[in-house]
């Protein structure tokens, strides 16, 4: 008898625990177990990972290629423009100097005074040298120079003009002149001998 008490007992407490609402928790303990378990790595072979490193770098490649290509089109192109566009700077400058001379022909046909004629073109010069120092257009300093090749083009040579002269500018034929320290146009000189 005491042992049908205690399945009787033993059924009196299970019944309490089988009377307890089952929820659905399938779904967490699957979540809960995929979570659960570590992940494993799929190592990629290692063929297929030098193919992908080739293809980003040929596609670096490729692309750098192109912007260099692209680089060089642009200078190429800026270039041709410098040079078909490079004077526009000097021409603008010049342009009122134009202006001046045309006055000048204008005023000219006006009066007989060479006097006046010789004044404006004196200013009309001045302002036409102002405008190309400014462009950076210097002359090659020729009075009592020494002979210099480098800025200095000898077209004549002038005998028995002693030895204090020997070597230096006599006179200034044709005058010199320079764009930034580079000579654009030699000074034509003749030199004593």
């Amino acid at each position: 008898m005491k042992e049908e008490e205690k399945l009787n007992n033993m059924e009196e407490e299970e019944t309490p625990q089988q009377q307890v609402p089952e929820t659905d928790n399938s779904a967490e303990t699957d979540n809960q177990a995929e979570t659960d378990q570590p992940e494993v790595s799929v190592e990629k072979d290692p063929l297929d990972v030098a193919l992908d490193e080739i293809a980003d770098l040929k596609d670096k490649y490729l692309r750098s290629v192109a912007e260099f290509d692209n680089y060089r089109k642009r200078t190429l192109k800026e270039r041709a423009e410098l040079i078909l566009n490079g004077g526009e700077k000097v021409i603008t400058a010049v342009l009122p100097v134009i202006d001046d001379m045309e006055r000048a022909i204008e005023n000219g046909k006006k009066t007989d005074d060479p006097e006046v004629l010789r004044e404006g073109m004196e200013l009309i010069h001045q302002k036409l040298m102002k405008i190309l120092e400014a462009q950076g257009v210097s002359l090659i300093d020729t009075d009592a120079a020494d002979f210099d090749t480098d800025v200095h083009e000898a077209v004549a040579m002038v005998p028995g003009m002693g030895d204090d002269k020997k070597g230096k500018v006599i006179d200034c034929l044709q005058k010199g002149y320079k764009l930034n320290d580079k000579v654009i146009r030699h000074a034509k000189v003749a030199v004593g001998q």
